[in-house]
């Protein structure tokens, strides 16, 4: 995670993300920095708009926590059974907005 903390941090500060500067951010961080994660984080990110990742991101957290309130009401059975497709539906949205930035976490 400290990697992927570096990158935005990096990013934050309007500092270019390159593996010189992730190494200096880890190191004084005090984390012992590996240049292979180094490497292919800084790999992973080329030409990636991480604003707009951001952005993306944050616009999908909204949607599951809008639909949270929803399934934990009592409601009749048939509306449960609705609550639950629609539950499922959105999962799969959040999924697939979120399967580039999973890449980042392996």
């Amino acid at each position: 995670m400290e990697y992927i903390y570096s990158a935005m941090l990096l990013h934050s500060a309007g500092k270019k993300i390159d593996e010189a500067n992730v190494k200096k951010v880890l190191t004084a961080a005090g984390v012992k920095a590996d240049d292979a994660r180094i490497k292919a984080l800084v790999a992973s990110l080329d030409g990636v708009d991480i604003a707009e990742t951001i952005k993306s991101a944050a616009a999908a957290a909204p949607v599951a926590v809008a639909a949270a309130p929803a399934a934990s009401g009592a409601a009749p059975e048939g509306e449960k059974k609705e609550t639950k497709k629609k539950e499922e539906k959105e999962q799969v949205s959040e999924e697939e907005a979120a399967a580039g930035l999973g890449a980042l976490f392996d």
